[in-house]
């Protein structure tokens, strides 16, 4: 079974499963994908056109973890809702970050 998060050489990378046109933006939980790669589920309001759904998980991403929009990218799945996202810096300190963000959704073992 795969984490839902690597360290990275530029910092830490996480996948996300994505389902735009949404009511709202919010964090859905921890899923496993049928090949047991843990997956963060987020739901987002935008379409998926035009890049308008990406701009906006980049956004909520940067919010939630408090980092600046630049420091994120979206390494993989563009016209996906299976994405690889990298935030680029200290990959322990991202790592403290997002388990203080996500709490109990996620299991630091």
């Amino acid at each position: 079974m795969s984490e839902l998060f690597e360290l990275h050489k530029k910092g830490l990378m996480i996948r996300v499963r994505i389902s735009p046109n949404s009511s709202s933006c919010a964090v859905n939980g921890v899923m496993e994908a049928a090949d047991g790669t843990k997956l963060l589920k987020i739901s987002l309001k935008s379409v998926p056109e035009k890049g308008k759904a990406n701009k906006e998980l980049i956004d909520f991403l940067a919010q939630k973890m408090r980092i600046p929009k630049i420091d994120i990218e979206l390494v993989s799945g563009e016209t996906q809702r299976v994405k690889k996202i990298l935030f680029y810096g200290e990959a322990k300190a991202l790592k403290a970050q997002l388990f203080k963000w996500l709490g109990d959704m996620v299991d630091e073992h």
